[in-house]
């Protein structure tokens, strides 16, 4: 009967202790006895808006210390503009301490998203943007490939004081760029690199450059590269002399298309 006794209550007392640690676990008290009252953020926030971290956090903050989900915490707060990663931990006895690391833009992509100097795709919609951003464009599967032809362009291009503003590949595969003369008056010239080979044809187009560029009232404005033996060119200042013709009495004026092909071969093709 003793022993009897005894275990009955042993059994209470087991009860008693693990009852509280159920609610709690629960969430059924965590709230009223141990409520979280603090947020803490460490990192640098420089894009990062800290009242839409605060936000995000809210409502997992009010279940208190022991009901708090992290995990969902920290996919909240993942989800925000220019958060790279985030890790939400609590501390005793009433803080929510929140680690966010930004991304770091390296190129603007398509409309609205940027691309991080880690090649990873986020949207940027609504955030500040910084200025003087290449801008890039194509399938995200080829977000490498952009990068390395754009890389390589820059080496290239360098040398005779141009930028590389704009890298795009269309989904059949075919290359653009957009250049920047910095050294000529700040004009704009589009490149239309082709499908096959774009680096070896971009560094025969740097090659003649020098020689396309002695004129300094005229810029090219745009360079078809696709053709397997040349390219053809397109030259600002030779549009705005057709514009004038129009307007005067009919003269034997150039055409503002000219064709560049090597070596000479009577019917170039375009690839």
């Amino acid at each position: 009967m003793n022993a009897m006794l005894r275990l009955a209550a042993w059994l209470i007392a087991v009860a008693l202790v693990a009852l509280p640690v159920v609610a709690v676990l629960r969430g059924w008290i965590g709230a009223d006895r141990w409520p979280l009252t603090h947020l803490r953020a460490t990192g640098r926030f420089e894009r990062v808006d800290p009242s839409l971290v605060q936000r995000a956090l809210l409502p997992y903050a009010k279940h208190g210390y022991f009901a708090v989900d992290l995990k969902a915490a920290q996919a909240a707060v993942a989800q925000l503009p220019w958060v790279d990663r985030a890790q939400v931990r609590k501390r005793w006895p009433d803080v929510l301490e929140v680690s966010i690391t930004e991304h770091r833009p390296f190129a603007r992509w398509g409309q609205g998203r940027l691309l991080s100097d880690k090649g990873r795709l986020f949207d940027a919609r609504g955030a500040k943007v910084p200025a003087g951003l290449p801008q890039f464009d194509g399938p995200e599967t080829q977000a490498a490939d952009v990068v390395e032809l754009y890389q390589q362009s820059r080496t290239l291009f360098a040398p005779v004081g141009m930028n590389v503003q704009a890298v795009a590949v269309d989904p059949r595969g075919s290359w653009s760029l957009t250049l920047f003369d910095r050294a000529h008056g700040g004009f704009a010239t589009q490149v239309i690199v082709g499908r096959s080979e774009a680096r070896a044809r971009i560094g025969r187009f740097v090659r003649l450059l020098p020689q396309l560029m002695v004129n300094p009232e005229r810029h090219i404005e745009r360079a078809d590269l696709r053709y397997t033996n040349g390219f053809a060119l397109t030259w600002a200042g030779a549009v705005d002399a057709a514009k004038r013709a129009l307007a005067a009495p009919p003269t034997p004026r150039a055409p503002p298309t000219a064709a560049l092909f090597f070596p000479r071969i009577a019917n170039p093709t375009i690839t």
